[in-house]
Formats: C-alpha cells, structure tokens, sequence
C-alpha cells in the first residue's frame, strides 16, 4: 500500500526484543504478586490458626460458588435429561444449526430408532405461538409440527411423536427414517443434478407434503434441499424442520424467515408476499435446481418471465412447469393445488 511504512529488520528485531522483555516483566511481576498473596495467607494461618483456617474455607466456597455460576446455564438446559435418559438412549449427532443439534436415538421401550433435537430458546429465538387444544404458550416449532402431523399420518411429513418444553430449550422427539441423507447430499451424490425420472419422484412428494401443511393451514416457508430428507433405497421423500413456519393466513407477510435464495421477488419488490404463491416460488426453485444443476440467475428468470426458458435435455413439460412455478408475479404462477395436475407428473417413465 502506498501510504504503509516499511520497518528495517534491525528496528523490528529491536522491538521484538523490548516486546519480549516487557513480558518478561510483566511475569515477574504476576509471580511476585502471586507469591505475597499466598505470603499474606500463610502469616494469617500462621498467627491464628483457628482464623486462618475458617477465611480459607470460606475463600473455599466462594471459588465454588463462582464455579457453579459458570456452567448455570448448561445444568439448566440438562433439567430435561432424567426425562430423555429414562426413555431414549442418545447416539450419535446427526446435525447442528444455529439454535440446537439433532441426535440419533434409541427408544427404550419398544427400540424404536427416533432423532431427538434440541433447541436452545436463545434471545434471537422467534416467539411462541398458541394453537387450539393446548392452553401454553409453546415455541414456534413445537405448534407447527403439531399441525403439520394433524390428521391422518402423510408419509411425506416427518412424524412427531413426543415434545417437551421448558423455560430455556426444548426438546422434540421425531421419527428416524433408515437409510436416509437430506436431498442436498443426495443431489450432490447424483453429480449435482438429477435425471428427470428421479426429480420427478422428488417433486411429487415435496408437492404433496407442501400441499398438505397448507390445508392445514401451516406454512412452511423454508422448503429447500436441506429441509428434505430421502430413503436412498426407496426414494421415499420427508419434509423436515417447521421452525421458519407460520400459520398460513390470507393476509399478507412482512417479513420473510426462510432461505434467501427461494424467496419470491414480490418480497424484494414490495416487502410483502402471500404464502402459497410463496411455496409455489420455492418448489420451482427447487425443480429448477436439482434438473438444472443450478440456481436460476437473472437471465434465467428473466427467460422465465418470458416464457422463453429451456435447457438440452429437459422435455417440454418439465420446461412448461418451471414457466408455471417461476412466474414473477404471483397471480401468473401456478396454483399449489394444480401442481399435481401438470403434464409432467402424468409421465410414466
């Protein structure tokens, strides 16, 4: 950098050395301070004994008490662990974000394999919703998986099978589908892009599951790759973690918890936006990714927009159905309940 000044190495070895000396010094001094005050404790015991002895047990027991002040927070967040080790068996971590972790687990009465995740309620943690049939306040995730899994079981929807809360984390006990990996991993297995009769497979059942929490009247808001798990032997799809969910209302939402890059424009544009014509955005960036082997860009959308968009060795129908999803203003988009419906599930091969 032109404005920088250059040290010569005799001035930067001499600085070296003053630094080293002046820690030097400075642990001296630290010994000597240390050597007084165990000086000062010895002399006390030393004169009086009886006195000495009663000031070092009290010093005792502050050095305790400020030891148990550490880890408070962490015995807190373990009050739960009579009620998981009395019931689960804990293997391995399976994954870890930004408010907690994901274990394997066994469960004790009938072996069946679980995930147990636990979430730490931190200051940036969302608030708590209500929802019929339960009088508490309950975290955001707890109520929306709850609705998610109500009525008849959808194999599509990961199922909930226990929950508990408590004042600073929760924990929600879900079923373990064996063997299985997130669609991430799974596409990036596939060479990063999926052949049209596997993607087909994929977006059959992610639609149905998108379609099914919104008759239900919750709203996903982050179907991604990593929020999909897959049987690698049967394909069968799951969709997983409802913590960036809401209710799904008619009106409009102002702020938007999910993953940037399947964000609808009319967000962008207007900071406002309606969640199905929402989700329908995010199953077409989805498709669009695992056929395309990418995200759509500028030029993609703006093609898209013009109905203009294709790529060798995508059919037709696969084309028109990413024209259909990825239609900049909602109204031109596709309907969530249509999606099944298309051409292009209709294909056999």
């Amino acid at each position: 950098h032109p404005h920088e000044t250059t040290v010569d190495a005799a001035e930067g070895n001499g600085q070296e050395s003053k630094l080293k000396e002046k820690g030097k010094k400075k642990k001296k001094w630290w010994r000597v301070a240390s050597f007084f005050r165990a000086l000062k404790k010895h002399r006390k015991s030393s004169s009086n004994p009886v006195q000495g002895e009663v000031e070092l047990q009290q010093e005792q027991v502050q050095e305790q008490q400020r030891e148990e002040v550490k880890p408070q927070k962490e015995w807190k967040a373990r009050c739960s662990d009579d009620f998981i080790f009395s019931h689960y068996q804990l293997g391995d971590l399976l994954g870890k974000g930004g408010f907690g972790a994901v274990y394997e687990a066994r469960r004790l009465e009938d072996e069946l394999k679980v995930a147990v995740k636990y979430v730490d309620k931190t200051k940036d943690y969302r608030e708590g919703l209500y929802i019929p049939g339960y009088r508490q306040l309950l975290p955001m995730e707890i109520p929306l998986t709850i609705l998610a899994n109500k009525g008849p079981r959808v194999p599509e929807i990961i199922q909930l099978l226990d929950w508990k809360d408590y004042d600073d984390h929760f924990f929600i006990i879900l079923e373990c589908p064996s063997p299985c990996e997130t669609l991430e991993d799974f596409v990036g297995r596939h060479g990063g892009s999926l052949n049209e009769s596997l993607a087909r497979q994929v977006m059959r059942q992610t639609a149905q599951a998108a379609n099914v929490c919104c008759q239900r009247d919750m709203f996903h808001c982050d179907i991604k790759l990593s929020n999909l798990l897959i049987n690698n032997e049967t394909l069968e799809v799951k969709l997983i973690d409802f913590g960036c969910g809401d209710i799904l209302r008619t009106t409009v939402y102002m702020s938007y918890c999910g993953t940037a890059k399947y964000s609808p424009p009319e967000f962008h544009i207007t900071g406002k936006y309606h969640g199905k014509p929402a989700t329908v955005w995010s199953l077409g960036v989805l498709l669009f990714r695992i056929v395309a082997g990418y995200f759509p860009g500028y030029l993609d959308l703006h093609m898209l927009k013009l109905r203009l968009w294709s790529k060798t060795g995508l059919s037709k129908e696969c084309c028109r159905l990413i024209h259909a999803l990825l239609q900049e203003k909602p109204k031109k988009r596709i309907e969530l309940e249509e999606i099944l419906s298309h051409k292009w599930f209709t294909v056999t091969t």
